[in-house]
């Protein structure tokens, strides 16, 4: 279900933009990227431009895209130029700035896989009056994160952040309570793979926490975190009694799913089944400008990573999620 951007963590948001400005990217469908230095924004060309589209993309299409992108992230300064020989095969025409994107499409991607150049970015879409969709992480700190929400509110433009696992298949029947009645804790795993210029979950972490938020909710109280070199646990307990568990895999085969717990017993969470799903949510919300996913939740998620970190500074010490909020 969709939740309007409210934010009820030091900030006052109100629900979708409705100014002048923002009225008018609805009349088009001309997409933009920002950052070629991801599979993410090829795999979204591909979906948006195939000549057979899902009638659920409605029409969007990517027109053009600005490469960078980080310049630092050798693992991802490495990726742009075969990117944008993939992007520009689908029609896209690659662009010398933001600026020069901003002129040329209704609504964009920012797919940068550094963090650390978001808020950077998304005030120039903000200023330009462009819904925006950031892909993970939503930046690289909370301080940022918090930022670009104040941004947003401030610009009246709507915006919104997720990982493709918030959408695997059986997660919404979870939620209402379909399956396995009232969700009463969730254990979650996904790769952590560490990146030095990011607080380590944020760079491959996050996707695990995703889905534990996804299941859960806010109201994670405090978290503590075992680290060792091939896998991380982190434990949240949340306001009311239930507990959220993340497993990070940094040894063996990699893979994405869990198990949630209900008053009616027990299930498996799915397999995840790729991008598309995502690519709906994020469609629907170019055209109507309400998040899916609100301010208050992304918030609290990176506050829930921060103090995971903390925790491993602490060497495993409870720390209040609540406190750095």
């Amino acid at each position: 279900m969709k939740n309007c951007a409210a934010l009820g963590i030091g900030l006052s948001m109100t629900a979708a933009p409705t100014s002048a400005k923002t009225a008018r990217i609805i009349q088009g469908k001309r997409v933009g990227i920002i950052g070629l230095d991801t599979s993410h924004s090829v795999a979204f060309t591909k979906a948006l431009n195939a000549v057979t589209t899902d009638a659920r993309l409605k029409g969007y299409r990517v027109v053009a895209a600005y490469p960078y992108g980080s310049r630092t992230i050798e693992s991802s300064v490495k990726r742009i130029p075969g990117y944008m020989e993939d992007v520009k095969a689908f029609g896209v025409t690659i662009v010398d700035s933001i600026d020069a994107l901003l002129r040329q499409v209704d609504v964009v991607l920012l797919e940068t896989n550094d963090g650390r150049l978001h808020l950077e970015q998304a005030l120039q879409v903000f200023e330009a009056g462009k819904r925006l969709f950031i892909d993970k992480p939503i930046a690289a700190s909370l301080t940022d994160t918090k930022a670009i929400f104040e941004a947003s509110q401030k610009h009246n433009i709507s915006v919104f952040s997720s990982s493709s696992m918030r959408y695997i298949d059986n997660i919404q029947a979870l939620k209402t309570g379909k399956l396995i009645g009232e969700i009463t804790g969730a254990d979650a795993f996904s790769p952590a793979t560490l990146e030095p210029t990011h607080p380590d979950l944020f760079w491959y972490g996050i996707h695990g926490i995703e889905i534990l938020y996804s299941i859960l909710g806010i109201g994670c109280e405090r978290v503590h975190r075992v680290y060792t070199d091939d896998t991380d646990i982190v434990v949240g307990i949340w306001a009311d009694g239930r507990v959220g568990t993340f497993r990070g895999l940094r040894k063996g085969k990699n893979g994405y799913g869990g198990t949630a717990f209900g008053t009616k017993g027990q299930t498996a969470i799915e397999k995840y089944q790729g991008y598309t799903p995502l690519l709906h949510q994020i469609v629907d919300f170019f055209d109507d400008g309400v998040a899916p996913v609100s301010a208050k939740e992304t918030i609290e998620l990176v506050a829930f990573m921060e103090a995971a970190d903390e925790s491993k500074k602490r060497n495993g010490e409870p720390v209040s999620v609540q406190a750095l909020l």
